[in-house]
């Protein structure tokens, strides 16, 4: 894994002395991502910044990499992620006369290119298998391409200038060149303030993703234009329930296998879920030895757990029972409220996710699991996306969020929020951004897109009904969760590698019939049954439950006492334009109490705690 950035721009010489410092400037925001080297090429138009966490040919891998043989116009590239086919694309490249110096997952993509991607790029990625973001600049025809894996599972960002573009794996590498603006408008805050993935708006003006599935072409004469390589179609799935968890069983064992690849340590994320113990037991079924676990506790909770709406029960027995029957080396990374509290950790959440996007303690404890496991192991195998793929959450099987006019998470258990309700927000700030309105537009253009349901199952208005929300949650909600997965790892140069976003799982899955995902009546009927022999049976029966939140009551303490001090600093605080002063006074004096610490009333103090930490440390111009 890595940090890439870079600079396009036709009419300068980028290799001059005088932009030296602004592209140091860009690489050195990815140094988190790739503590272990750094690299920076620069010639003519382009320049091409990596940082790199060495996981595969720690001396062979070094970047930039360039191809130039036998007189043909040199190939530059600069990559993150992995290629877990690359064994498989590497005979055939040596099959076709190649010759490779390294042992790397890079240069088998880079001379790919060579081999294949001639006349359209797009028929190289499509080769791959893995999870990549990369940029390819062609000095022979002045060309940039920069590529993204099919689910999105690494994030890669552009931002067109008149004379080109900047890109990077994080916004703050672009942020780092004087050519992009820390404008944020109105569109851009609708998108910060809503949890829906919009790769159109990167929440600074001008900025925007490159989306799952895609590459964007950059050229003197053609500009910037977006092309789509991959995206969810319908396959006309005609096997019976038995042959499709046989099918989903070997995907798995296909996909465990190539992602235990690496020259470094390798762990897995624990949580006891039905997802993680899964792939937990099929590593320990195929590696070499002991695999590592790990699970995120808190002080307590399990002892002091009351159940909720959201989880019926707590994690840990269920990982010490899973860690005991699979034979893992396992390891609780216990922490305290004032860990999470910390400001220091507060702002390296925020820093590392580039936007007030975030989940409140549920992004800190991740990242400082994150922190604990990084001592001990460099990649970390992890079951997100499971949900998405296969219908886990409860909102899939609910009827009523199910029948809702909008994205069920919204509308669900998940966060069941409405929208029209400013919270803490001034009022007449929240109606000039119409938050519901941007929702709907996206909501409406998601549902656009979803492919036509073709077979027996077309003519059942609940297969298509399901077809439509299986269909958000892996465009518009997983790519959240992913995000924030890999923000949150990569802030302390952990890879974590996601078997469940295989494509070809997906693909399988996706058009696999609602009835057949849900054949036993249950949620992940299809992951249990293949799974299940891997399994205590406590953890095959067991409820879905969410990743853990904090029930301290002093965190929510902790909470008020911050917003507090950002109130008392009145006109002075980062946030003050944006928030109703009276209603976070009332929130305030309100005190505490199981109904001051549900999700969403603590979500509404973390928000403006985020908010005033992502404007003052970011320096944003609001243009409101």
């Amino acid at each position: 894994m890595c940090g890439i950035c870079g600079w396009i721009d036709y009419r300068h010489d980028l290799g001059a002395d005088e932009h030296a410092r602004t592209l140091a400037a860009m690489n050195e925001t990815m140094s988190c991502r790739g503590p272990d080297q750094q690299g920076v090429w620069a010639q003519g138009p382009a320049a091409l910044c990596h940082r790199r966490l060495a996981v595969i040919d720690i001396e062979g891998g070094r970047q930039p990499m360039t191809l130039d043989e036998g007189g043909a116009p040199a190939l530059h590239m600069v990559y993150s992620g992995e290629t877990y086919n690359f064994r498989e694309l590497r005979e055939q490249l040596a099959a076709a006369g190649h010759r490779f110096r390294t042992s790397s997952d890079t240069e088998v993509v880079l001379r790919a290119h060579r081999e294949w991607g001639a006349k359209d790029p797009r028929d190289v990625a499509r080769r791959l298998n893995g999870m990549f973001a990369y940029a390819l600049w062609d000095s022979g025809t002045n060309e940039l391409v920069l590529v993204r894996d099919r689910l999105g599972i690494k994030p890669l960002y552009y931002y067109p200038t008149p004379h080109g573009v900047l890109f990077g794996s994080e916004p703050k590498a672009i942020l780092a060149n004087p050519e992009a603006e820390r404008v944020v408008d109105a569109e851009g805050l609708r998108r910060a303030l809503a949890f829906v993935s919009d790769m159109s708006n990167a929440v600074f003006r001008g900025m925007r993703e490159v989306p799952p599935g895609c590459v964007v072409r950059v050229s003197r004469d053609g500009g910037v234009r977006e092309e789509r390589y991959w995206q969810l179609t319908d396959t006309g799935h005609t096997d019976d329930v038995d042959t499709t968890v046989h099918h989903v069983r070997e995907l798995l064992e296909d996909t465990a296998l190539r992602q235990l690849y690496a020259d470094v340590p390798l762990c897995t994320l624990l949580s006891g879920g039905l997802d993680s113990s899964a792939l937990t037991a099929l590593a320990a079924k195929h590696v070499d030895g002991t695999v590592r676990s790990f699970a995120v506790d808190f002080v307590g909770y399990a002892d002091n757990f009351v159940a909720d709406d959201a989880r019926g029960t707590p994690d840990s027995p269920y990982v010490h029972e899973v860690a005991e029957y699979v034979g893992t080396a396992h390891r609780d990374i216990v922490l305290r409220t004032e860990d999470m509290m910390d400001p220091a950790v507060r702002r390296a959440t925020v820093h590392a996710r580039d936007l007030p996007a975030g989940i409140g303690d549920m992004d800190s404890s991740l990242y400082l699991l994150f922190s604990a496991i990084r001592t001990e192991s460099t990649v970390a195998l992890s079951g997100e996306s499971a949900d998405e793929v296969f219908g886990g959450y409860r909102d899939f099987h609910d009827p009523e969020t199910v029948a809702a006019d909008t994205f069920p998470w919204l509308a669900g258990r998940m966060m069941n929020a409405d929208q029209s309700d400013p919270g803490l927000f001034d009022r007449a700030l929240w109606d000039k951004l119409d938050v519901p309105g941007y929702l709907d537009d996206q909501y409406r253009a998601a549902l656009a897109e979803v492919p036509e349901l073709t077979g027996p199952a077309a003519d059942d208005p609940h297969e298509r009904r399901m077809r439509e929300i299986c269909y958000l949650y892996l465009t518009r909600w997983l790519p959240v969760l992913l995000d924030r997965k890999d923000r949150m790892s990569m802030a302390v140069g952990l890879e974590v590698r996601v078997p469940f976003c295989d494509h070809r799982l997906v693909e399988y899955v996706f058009g696999t019939p609602w009835a057949h995902k849900t054949f036993d009546g249950r949620e992940k009927s299809l992951l249990r049954h293949a799974t299940s022999d891997l399994l205590p049976e406590s953890v095959v029966q067991r409820v879905k439950s969410p990743y853990p939140s904090t029930q301290d009551d002093s965190y929510e303490k902790s909470l008020r006492d911050q917003v507090a001090e950002i109130v008392g600093q009145g006109d002075d605080a980062p946030v003050a334009p944006l928030v109703d002063r009276a209603a976070v006074r009332r929130r305030l004096d309100e005190g505490g109490g199981h109904e001051a610490n549900s999700m969403g009333r603590r979500m509404q103090l973390e928000r403006i705690i985020d908010l005033n930490t992502w404007i003052g440390d970011y320096d944003v111009q609001l243009s409101l």
